[in-house]
């Protein structure tokens, strides 16, 4: 009807189309009735998932894929409380979400009506902030306040909680562009004197490293990080999130450092005399123990996030702001030194610790993993969920184009990977798209399989079926004489059927020698999901490996002849 004022939903979603959102990633409920009604007649389409969680992580996959916000709609209660995991996966790896939650009618608050939750008490550590709205007049401006905020400086998830009175009222308040958010600053571009104390170290330094880390990836750094690298001739290492800022095929980079990292990687940060942290928080499976962590090396970080300077390294310089618009303008005051030893240094350790992995007795993980990259050239967006499969796969899929590597890192969040790579199918529908998940993992989130096949989502599903819980076995086995507790998957269905039952092509691999056609096979179906189940063998470990709060010289590079001491207070 001409002239109706429209609803708190209907503006909702207004805005929603206004801001260019394609996909919602959510399941329906009572209380969010009103927003999935006005979604009726709107253009943007909802992706009906199996649970909340779900919607989170492909949300996640989504922002991750195409660095545009991933936005989810759930209802109240159990509905919102099921993407706390999400949403702290989100947090820790610093992945824009906007999550609005249907909630019960004002008027109800606090008095634990039905399927009520203080959702914004809940989630309150888990997201970089949140709204609770209780006037329908108040929309269009805390939804461009949570876009603004979960997009800008360093991305976070925003939730929103809207009672249903509030998103079934009345809503005549105008559209805002701008942002009012006093305390609320985004860095952008270093202050000189820093720059310049940088450019200072980095002109005396031997045996120059660049640490490269998600925030790199964030902010499409990779060219100005070559360039840096190029110019001081630096070797580059990544974190397991910093894989893909800058090319790993490149001849300066050393490929992945930390607990599963190459053994030439990690030797090159116990010998480094200047480490420069790029976009990277010194965790703890990167620096092990922090007292040890590059003792004598002088240490440059550049972050858009004050709040992770001196947190645990206390570096020599600072840098805040954004990593690709620091880099440009410090790489013109660089003087650089000759490192042609130091580089010589690093080919050697690289010919020295090569990845490897026994080419008998049996399918192994290592093998999948290293076809799967040869075959795809590297150019596959590949989401990983958490276990050894994730570390095999960050060894030995070299990731050569930003954003193409997805996967928990801070969190550790089992059954991310599957609707992760749903999530970045929907937004990058021309990219191939692998997600590389373990078979205790992926039973989290299996139930994704009914969303990938309804909407026909080309992504395809590499299973690394191990019957176990492979990285809490190998810790076991390596630090707990072997007393394995709560780690044997008995009971696990036959995968290929469970996709079939699906509707969903599935392919077994069970040889070395068909892992080729398999994958060639998997690679040439577009019609839809497709899964690839890989029996590997039960018991194998991932190497190169660091102890946890070991320092990074105690690394294990061959499996032990010894029983190892076991890790305290350390996880």
């Amino acid at each position: 009807m001409a002239g109706r004022i429209p609803t708190g939903a209907e503006k909702l979603v207004q805005f929603l189309e206004r801001e260019g959102v394609e996909y919602i990633f959510g399941l329906s409920g009572g209380a969010a009735i009103p927003i999935f009604d006005a979604l009726v007649d709107s253009k943007i389409k909802l992706i009906l998932v199996r649970h909340e969680q779900g919607a989170t992580h492909m949300a996640d996959g989504y922002a991750r894929a195409t660095g545009r916000p991933g936005v989810v709609l759930v209802t109240s209660g159990p509905g919102a409380t099921n993407t706390v995991t999400g949403l702290l996966t989100a947090l820790m790896d610093s992945a824009p979400l906007v999550v609005i939650t249907g909630q019960t009618n004002t008027g109800n608050l606090g008095k634990d009506a039905f399927q009520e939750a203080d959702v914004t008490g809940i989630t309150y550590p888990v997201v970089k902030h949140s709204y609770l709205v209780k006037r329908s007049a108040d929309i269009p401006r805390v939804l461009r306040e949570a876009f603004h905020i979960a997009t800008t400086g360093r991305p976070g998830p925003v939730l929103v909680d809207i009672p249903k009175d509030v998103s079934s009222g009345p809503c005549d308040a105008p559209f805002v562009d701008s942002v009012d958010l006093p305390g609320y600053v985004v860095p952008g571009h270093a202050e000189r004197a820093s720059l310049e104390a940088a450019a200072e170290l980095l002109g005396q330094a031997q045996r120059p490293l660049l640490y490269v880390g998600h925030g790199a990836v964030i902010s499409a750094a990779g060219k100005a990080v070559i360039q840096l690298a190029e110019k001081l001739r630096a070797p580059i290492v990544n974190t397991l999130l910093g894989k893909g800022a800058a090319d790993e095929t490149h001849p300066l980079h050393l490929g992945m450092m930390g607990m599963h990292g190459t053994a030439y990687a990690n030797k090159a940060v116990i010998h480094c005399d200047l480490i420069m942290a790029i976009g990277a928080r010194w965790d703890d499976r990167v620096t092990g123990k922090v007292d040890e962590f590059c003792a004598k090396a002088k240490k440059i970080h550049l972050d858009i996030d004050p709040a992770e300077f001196n947190k645990v390294i206390r570096p020599d310089v600072s840098l805040v702001g954004d990593a690709r618009l620091v880099l440009e303008d410090l790489i013109p005051l660089v003087e650089p030194t000759d490192t042609t030893a130091w580089l010589k240094q690093c080919d050697a350790w690289r010919r020295q610790y090569p990845l490897k992995y026994p080419k008998r007795g049996g399918l192994r993980a290592q093998h999948v993993l290293d076809r799967l990259h040869h075959l795809t050239e590297g150019r596959a967006v590949i989401t990983a969920d958490v276990g050894q499969h994730q570390m095999w796969a960050a060894q030995f899929c070299k990731t050569t184009a930003n954003r193409h590597w997805i996967t928990s890192g801070g969190a550790g969040t089992m059954g991310f990977g599957w609707p992760a790579a749903i999530g970045a199918k929907f937004g990058r529908p021309e990219a191939e798209v692998w997600a590389v998940v373990g078979d205790g993992g992926f039973q989290m989130t299996m139930a994704e399989l009914a969303t990938a096949a309804v909407h026909k989502v080309a992504a395809k599903c590499l299973i690394i079926n191990n019957n176990y819980l492979g990285m809490v076995r190998q810790w076991q086995e390596l630090f707990y004489e072997n007393r394995l507790s709560g780690v044997d998957l008995e009971g696990n269905p036959d995968f290929v059927k469970l996709a079939e039952a699906y509707g969903i092509k599935a392919l077994r691999i069970s040889r070395p020698g068909d892992v080729d056609r398999k994958l060639k096979e998997a690679r040439a179906h577009d019609a839809g999901p497709v899964v690839v189940v890989a029996e590997v063998i039960k018991e194998d470990n991932v190497f190169p490996m660091i102890p946890a709060g070991a320092p990074v010289s105690h690394m294990i590079v061959d499996p032990p002849k010894h029983r190892l001491e076991k890790p305290v207070g350390s996880t």
